[in-house]
């Protein structure tokens, strides 16, 4: 995964004013427990506006879903329940020719209280090299170490254990 091309998605979505939280491994590394990850996660407020400004923005910059799916269809409910229940669908990946390393994976379905998590948001500023300073917002310890315990895969179970200790020491 490129860092610059992390940076041109959240410009690219913070341009057409998307409600998003930044989650999995990215969240993990911007609240101190760095570690590696392949792709960049999102979870966006699922309504239709938003969801059409986010499909607006990811094509923006040359991302376009591995599966051909319109914004009407990911902002169906049915069509996105018929995804969790007969795919097991959890995200949508997005690719881009442009940025082949930085694969962008949206959340099918809002994993968490989406208005209350957004307004209780981390806010941090990205600074790349070469890059103009770009807003991030990721999702709150608690709430980051919710959605880990749920995949509980290894890598997730360890996040857990060190956003834990991160916590604690922020409680101290």
């Amino acid at each position: 995964m490129k860092l610059a091309s992390v940076a041109v998605v959240l410009e690219a979505l913070n341009r057409e004013k998307v409600r998003v939280l930044v989650v999995g491994g990215l969240a993990v590394n911007a609240h101190g427990y760095l570690r590696f990850t392949k792709d960049a996660d999102l979870a966006i407020e699922l309504v239709p506006e938003n969801i059409e400004r986010a499909f607006r923005a990811l094509a923006s910059i040359g991302y376009h879903p591995r599966v051909p799916v319109t914004a009407a269809q990911f902002a169906d409910p049915a069509v996105q329940a018929s995804w969790i229940r007969d795919k097991d669908m959890k995200v949508l990946q997005f690719w881009s020719d442009a940025h082949r390393e930085t694969p962008v994976d949206v959340f099918v379905i809002e994993p968490f209280d989406f208005p209350v998590e957004f307004a209780e948001a981390h806010t941090d500023v990205v600074e790349i090299s070469g890059h103009s300073p770009v807003q991030a917002r990721y999702v709150r310890i608690p709430t980051l170490i919710a959605m880990k315990q749920a995949f509980s895969r290894p890598t997730d179970l360890d996040d857990v254990q060190h956003l834990r200790w991160i916590q604690e020491e922020k409680e101290k």
